[in-house]
């Protein structure tokens, strides 16, 4: 039923013209509506809206991510916008911030101005 019909991921932000910048400026998502209530983008066909909050607890798990066809260009060019991976003490990274999973994919993860964490795969 539900599988007929394009998804429309939701995410939050406290802070609606840095994470307008961000998602439109620096990593390039098209901005398609916006209302006081909110932003609505576009990124390959899928829908992103940015409810507007008050108060917002990012959440310590990816709640959005990307799935790219190289993961290491993918970083340089975000670096390239001031946008570096996080780094974590419990996994082996890479120079570029990039966790190899045990089934071979590729992970690396940053996050919003308001803290919410992002990730990108191959």
């Amino acid at each position: 039923m539900l599988s007929d019909y394009r998804i429309k991921a939701f995410i939050s932000t406290t802070q609606p013209d840095r994470a307008r910048e961000f998602y439109t400026k620096k990593i390039g998502l098209k901005l398609i509506s916006e209302d006081s209530y909110g932003i609505e983008l576009e990124a390959n066909g899928a829908h992103l809206r940015i409810t507007f909050v008050k108060e917002l607890s990012p959440q310590p798990f990816t709640i959005l991510g990307w799935d790219t066809e190289d993961i290491v260009s993918t970083i340089k060019l975000l670096n390239a916008k001031g946008i570096s991976c996080e780094r974590y003490s419990f996994i082996e990274q890479d120079e570029s911030g990039i966790w190899t999973a045990p089934g071979g994919t590729r992970v690396a993860w940053f996050k919003d101005p308001d803290g919410n964490l992002l990730s990108l795969s191959d």
